[in-house]
């Protein structure tokens, strides 16, 4: 009884994934965020989760979402609107960002096969000292609230607001947190057959041109 929630915001030019350019142009920053949400949303859809959600920025909802309910992001911070999602659903929620691609249903099967009653928690870190996944057995917004978003410290301090609550959290797999252009070779690498590893293959000179 999980639900699984995917974050993510609509693929405009300019608005998404900008921190890839240079290299790459604003439209073809786009495209690449399209496939990390394609290959994070297949993923999702092959989890045992009860209820799949994406909590959506945008207006024109990614294909490969229509089976999701859509829940519409509030205005505010990343900690505000992670909050007001937490808040709104109900029993085991897992939430994941768009921004670790290369994840994959092993990476999370233990969300789903262990809400055990010495579990509280489950806690995904990224390498940029972020988080890549959050799960609450008793999800509310109060463990979010406040926490300090997109900072070097940000799965430090997130883990402390957990320990501080007295919850008992189990660690996921360190994961590449696509924001740079090294970012996206290492995730493409680490999943080299995904849509988002050839949308980056098609676009990323450096990978086109190959060993010289």
């Amino acid at each position: 009884m999980t639900t699984i929630v995917v974050i993510a915001k609509e693929t405009i030019p300019g608005k998404v994934k900008t921190r890839l350019h240079p290299p790459l142009t604003l439209e073809q920053a786009a495209d690449v965020a399209a496939a990390a949400i394609a290959d994070t949303l297949a993923v999702a859809m092959n989890l045992p989760a009860t209820r799949r959600v994406l909590l959506f920025d945008g207006n024109r909802t990614p294909p490969g979402s229509e089976p999701f309910d859509v829940i519409r992001q509030v205005q505010g911070s990343l900690d505000e609107r992670l909050a007001a999602l937490f808040d709104e659903v109900d029993g085991p929620t897992v939430l994941i960002g768009m921004d670790t691609p290369q994840v994959t249903v092993e990476h999370l099967a233990p969300v789903f096969e262990s809400w055990t009653d010495d579990v509280d928690a489950w806690f995904g870190p990224a390498n940029d000292g972020g988080f890549w996944a959050l799960g609450l057995a008793r999800p509310t917004g109060d463990l979010l609230r406040g926490v300090p978003m997109s900072r070097d410290d940000t799965g430090a301090r997130q883990l402390e607001r957990l320990a501080g609550a007295g919850l008992s959290v189990r660690l996921l797999p360190e994961l590449v947190d696509v924001d740079t252009i090294d970012d996206a070779r290492l995730a493409a690498a680490a999943a080299p057959h995904s849509l988002f590893a050839a949308a980056l293959g098609r676009v990323d000179i450096s990978m086109t041109e190959g060993p010289r």
